[in-house]
């Protein structure tokens, strides 16, 4: 079932109607014309009964005797068939908020994510016909897709070296492929998905813990990778400058024992104390 446009006349002058044939009745009455009297009255409440208002960014839907006559959109007031059923629905963006869940990701790990989704409906008639409830609907296939969405990738590349997609560090991949397994799923509804974003994403509390050690671990060992690679190429320029202005021969016993104190004062976390040798190395 997909949506109907339905024409609607205007209301202005069904109203105006309306009201002259409910004074012609009351005048009718005053006179003794009970028959006018009934006539033009039941005839002004049936016009009167047709008048709806429709608010911007609404529609109404018409059924008839349980068949689906179409959606009216156009503003203001309007008249329509007083024998039609109307239901008005929204058709103005709204947001969900979803609910923090805690779920496991590629790897196996507990996490927390939410997710924040902007919809609006698109299709009246499935709106309503194609499914029970329709913002319902919404709120549980979303949550279905957050869940999919973590536990088909994993939290970061710590995880999984190989993933060239990761919930932390894809932001803007991962609330794409929301966004589109979202409009998979709620198309069936006739809802829009405008905007869809994680809101919320972190290690779950009992994990917490021992993952940011870890992360602190790998900063370390990255950071001491960095100094010991320029500690080295400062110790190569050093002997190679040595060795150009030659300042000091140097054997492999003199060679060995200055890298190593180079090496030291580069690499060492605390600032170190000179110690002036007045013999040699070898007494």
């Amino acid at each position: 079932m997909t949506e109907k446009n339905l024409t609607s006349a205007s209301g202005y002058l069904m109203l105006l109607l309306g009201l002259v044939l409910i004074g012609v009745a009351a005048y009718a009455v005053l006179n003794d014309a009970v028959a006018l009297a009934v006539i033009s009255f039941l005839t002004g409440v049936i016009l009167l009964i047709g008048l709806t208002v429709i608010n911007p960014n609404e529609g109404v839907v018409t059924t008839f005797f349980g068949d689906y006559m179409g959606t009216m959109k156009q503003t203001g007031l309007r008249w329509m068939n007083p024998l039609f059923s109307r239901k008005k629905i929204s058709l103005r963006a709204r947001n969900l908020n979803g609910q923090t869940l805690k779920v496991n990701d590629k790897m196996g790990n507990p996490i927390e994510i939410a997710a924040v989704v902007v919809w609006r409906v698109a299709d009246t008639a499935r709106a309503l016909f194609e499914v029970d409830d329709y913002q319902l609907f919404v709120q549980i296939q979303s949550e279905a897709a957050v869940r999919h969405l973590a536990s088909t990738n994993a939290y970061d590349s710590m995880e999984d070296e190989d993933a060239t997609v990761t919930l932390r560090d894809s932001t803007g991949r991962i609330n794409g492929l929301l966004e589109q397994e979202l409009n998979e799923r709620l198309e069936r509804a006739g809802v829009d998905v405008i905007e869809a974003r994680i809101s919320h994403l972190a290690y779950a509390p009992e994990i917490a813990g021992a993952m940011l050690q870890r992360q602190q671990a790998t900063a370390v060992v990255a950071a001491r990778k960095q100094i010991v690679d320029g500690a080295v190429g400062m110790v190569e320029m050093a002997l190679a400058r040595l060795a150009e202005k030659q300042v000091v021969h140097l054997d492999e016993e003199r060679r060995a024992a200055m890298v190593s104190n180079l090496l030291v004062v580069l690499c060492g976390e605390k600032n170190v104390s000179p110690v002036v040798n007045a013999g040699t190395l070898y007494s």
